[in-house]
């Protein structure tokens, strides 16, 4: 019973810190509570994603996602708050994505596997949600480091009109991916719920 609420709980926490995560992504926003808000919707993530795992008992694909994941959102976080030049924040931002999806993907495996049922189409449909996102996110963050150095290549002003195009094109592939993984993250947390219900009937 304890391992099942901490894993509902920690379920939680991750789904709260993909929404604050995706609200911090909005451009609108002041650039440090941007940050504040990817910050803490990362350490949020991290600890939801470290509470599943260790909710579950002995080895298993979904505690190796779970562990992936926490690794990932702590290298995102490392991006956030290390001083080191904008390039490497950028390029530990979308390791920490990357790593993320692939954390998804190994939880994904051990869904595919187990008895269909509603619990485990939502989990399943929660888990791609998730990873379409971080792959998303990782993406735009690559376009991005692309687009800078071909920045240096140009004279200023040239192309204009074509790079305000191509900075809104990268920052919905980053507004996007955080949505989608937002939404994906909330219907795993839904899942986790229904089946702690299921188990206390």
């Amino acid at each position: 019973m304890e391992n099942q609420l901490k894993e509902l709980f920690g379920a939680w926490i991750q789904a709260i810190g993909t929404v604050m995560a995706a609200v911090g992504s909005t451009p609108s926003l002041n650039e440090d509570f941007q940050k504040s808000l990817n910050l803490w919707g990362n350490a949020l993530q991290g600890t939801g994603n470290a509470l599943i795992a260790d909710a579950q008992e002995g080895f298993s694909l979904g505690k190796l996602g779970d562990e992936v994941e926490a690794i990932g959102n702590t290298i995102v976080i490392a991006g956030l708050l290390l001083n080191y030049n904008e390039e490497i924040k950028k390029k530990l931002e979308i390791n920490g994505n990357m790593l993320q999806a692939v954390g998804g993907g190994i939880a994904l495996a051990e869904d595919l596997v187990d008895e269909p049922s509603t619990i485990r189409t939502l989990n399943i449909a929660g888990n791609v949600l998730q990873i379409i996102g971080n792959s998303l996110q990782a993406k735009g963050g690559i376009q991005e480091l692309k687009s800078n150095a071909e920045k240096e290549d140009r004279f200023k002003g040239y192309k204009e009109n074509n790079e305000f195009q191509e900075i809104t094109h990268i920052q919905s592939l980053a507004i996007n991916g955080s949505w989608i993984q937002a939404v994906g993250s909330v219907l795993s947390a839904i899942a986790q719920t229904m089946e702690n219900i299921a188990v206390d009937q």
